[in-house]
């Protein structure tokens, strides 16, 4: 393995607090033609006007702007021409009228995004040489970063179009040489999968940094948006990706989850991306602190790659690393899918600064000069977070597509997990599949025509939970969610390897989820974890003592997400 030491890091993440809203009040609530919050903030905001996502039941023509016209609501942003979602500022009063319109299908909040890497490499296993697959650099493979933009940097190299959502209300491609990044996220974001290290002497190389990059600006100067923001830039990709060859998407943003899948419009817009062939990755989100039942939306989507975060105590030793404690835990919320997927090294990771943005401004602390021979040259910067996270796995998708440019997003996704290093007991809902092997993926086999993630199921009468079965899911017997999560949780059947749900050992739902706020699991853990990994050796052979990972310490004081 490579000594070169590639530190990287993370960003701002949401500011909304999240409350759980129960499966059964969910069910009550479904087919009203509104989210529960669209009621409770009508409800209290009365004459202020609200940004909404509204869904129509067919494409928006004439008719449906006239609605909105009459119900005295502006257009916020356009959408695309075949889309069902229009983004209006509406007074809270009409909302109600509006959501029992028969032209209308569903009205949700047009929710606030924000932004949720030399040791990364080494901790997730880079080939290097003489491993035939060190050669493979991502080239021919084009990345979408949508995000808060991507400065302009020398390590910055393949940037082939530039879209700024924030800055047109219609989205359109502009040549690179237009690109900015007033907050600083993007760029960092982007330095983690395509960043040369020229400013660094090769040390702070990307995990692909010969792939093409497209950057989609969503985010503003402090790292916010709206989800039509965000909408909007991920229909313009599945408008043009053929046109710029886009294979894999990287989100590092998101919000809390406050409707079901089915009804989220973001879900929907990645979903969307994933059918049309796009690998489609996403931070699992930085609110971990938490507990349970914290990942953001888009994430709760079950195609696409969901990924949190790990860090360790200053020390090569694998068996010492742990998740992150800000790393957002599942399952998701109203629908109860096993997330994150995997995760991957998030914490002080260094990558690309982008001079004058706010992050910068704001953390001048954390500049990086990481080229020994010019110690005054800082063109790099630490962040922290399930954000830095995620473009190690987008870079390795990339990779993976490279070595075999047939591969589709759910053999990706199958592999990623199936090849991830397995510790030897903990959850699941906190640690995916395992930990990110970039070497193991490359070197796995096996293919399957789509992957979603697995969900809990709940035994009505003993309160037992079950996990539907990833070999039955997913059509291959090779990739059973007992291969997937091996030894880390118990299982009640040893010998159920095939069965459609595997369930847990003593793991008993708690009662009265019929209220709000309560707790889906209660303070004694759905799984044994004190340690993730105990100090007697617990990995696969995928990653010995002399080959494993080193991550630096946990999260830096004074940048921590809310």
């Amino acid at each position: 393995m490579s000594n070169r030491r590639w530190r990287q890091g993370a960003a701002c993440s949401l500011v909304l607090a999240f409350s759980l809203v129960p499966t059964a009040v969910v069910k009550a609530d479904e087919g009203k033609g509104r989210s529960a919050r669209v009621r409770e903030a009508a409800r209290d905001k009365g004459h202020t006007r609200m940004d909404l996502l509204v869904r129509f039941r067919q494409v928006p023509g004439a008719s449906e702007r006239a609605l909105m016209h009459d119900l005295g609501g502006r257009e916020r942003r356009k959408m695309t021409a075949s889309s069902r979602w229009l983004s209006f500022r509406l007074p809270a009063h009409r909302v109600e009228a509006l959501a029992e319109h028969h032209l209308v299908d569903y009205v949700g909040i047009d929710e606030p995004i924000s932004t949720t890497m030399d040791v990364a490499r080494e901790a997730a296993n880079e080939p290097v040489a003489p491993a035939v697959e060190s050669a493979l650099k991502g080239a021919g493979v084009t990345i979408a970063v949508v995000d808060s933009g991507v400065a302009l940097h020398p390590d910055i190299q393949t940037l082939t179009a530039v879209v700024d959502v924030v800055a047109h209300s219609t989205p359109h491609a502009a040549p690179p040489e237009e690109s900015i990044d007033p907050n600083g996220h993007g760029t960092h974001v982007a330095g983690i999968m395509v960043g040369t290290g020229r400013q660094s002497a090769g040390r702070m190389a990307g995990v692909a940094p010969e792939a093409n990059l497209v950057s989609v600006r969503v985010l503003d100067h402090v790292g916010r948006g709206l989800s039509s923001d965000l909408l909007a830039g991920l229909q313009w990709i599945l408008a043009h990706k053929s046109e710029y060859g886009i294979r894999v998407v990287n989100m590092s943003l998101g919000h809390p989850v406050f409707e079901p899948a089915a009804m989220d419009p973001l879900v929907e817009a990645v979903d969307a991306l994933w059918d049309a062939g796009l690998v489609v990755v996403c931070s699992a989100g930085n609110r971990g602190r938490n507990g349970y039942v914290t990942i953001t939306s888009p994430c709760n989507s079950r195609k696409v790659i969901t990924i949190g975060a790990t860090n360790d105590n200053h020390t090569p030793a694998i068996t010492d690393d742990k998740i992150a404690t800000y790393s957002s835990r599942g399952p998701t919320a109203f629908d109860l899918v096993a997330k994150p997927d995997l995760i991957a090294p998030g914490n002080r990771i260094v990558s690309l600064r982008s001079a004058g943005s706010h992050m910068d401004m704001l953390l001048p602390d954390r500049r990086v000069a990481a080229d020994p021979a010019a110690p005054l040259v800082e063109e790099y910067f630490e962040m922290s977070g399930t954000s830095m996270a995620s473009p190690i796995v987008a870079a390795t998708a990339a990779l993976m597509i490279q070595q075999d440019p047939s591969l589709n997003p759910g053999t990706v996704k199958a592999r990623l997990m199936f090849s991830a290093v397995k510790p030897a007991f903990g959850s699941p809902l906190v640690s995916g599949a395992g930990y990110l092997d970039i070497l193991g993926a490359l070197r796995a086999t096996g293919t399957v025509t789509n992957a979603p993630s697995p969900r809990a199921l709940v035994d009505a009468v003993t309160g037992t939970i079950s996990f539907e079965n990833t070999s039955v899911l997913w059509g291959s017997e090779a990739f059973s969610l007992r291969a997937l999560w091996a030894t880390s949780i118990s299982w009640a059947d040893p010998s159920a390897y095939l069965e459609p749900f595997l369930q847990t050992t003593g793991t008993v739902w708690p009662a009265g989820l019929t209220e709000a706020q309560t707790e889906l699991w209660p303070n004694s853990e759905l799984w044994p974890e004190s340690e993730l990994w105990p100090d007697s050796p617990a990995w696969s052979p995928a990653l010995t003592e002399e080959t494993g990972p080193v991550l630096t310490e946990a999260l830096s004081a004074g940048f921590q997400d809310p």
